[in-house]
């Protein structure tokens, strides 16, 4: 079995990084704007990825 990361946790990942440089004020005038869109479509790709498993699992326990 591979021991890959699945990609929601390397999206977490990368949201979390983005979010410390952030509050740690490591982010230029000039990257901000690239940084907050890229966060934008981490979290919503993170969103749909729980989105899909909520449904997995509720189809699991459907009668």
């Amino acid at each position: 079995m591979s021991k890959k990361k699945p990609a929601y946790e390397s999206a977490l990942k990368e949201l979390q990084e983005i979010l410390a440089q952030l509050q740690d004020q490591q982010v230029s005038v000039d990257e901000l704007s690239a940084k907050v869109k890229r966060a934008a479509e981490l979290i919503k790709f993170c969103r749909e990825k729980l989105r899909e498993v909520k449904d997995e699992t509720d189809k699991l326990f459907e009668e």
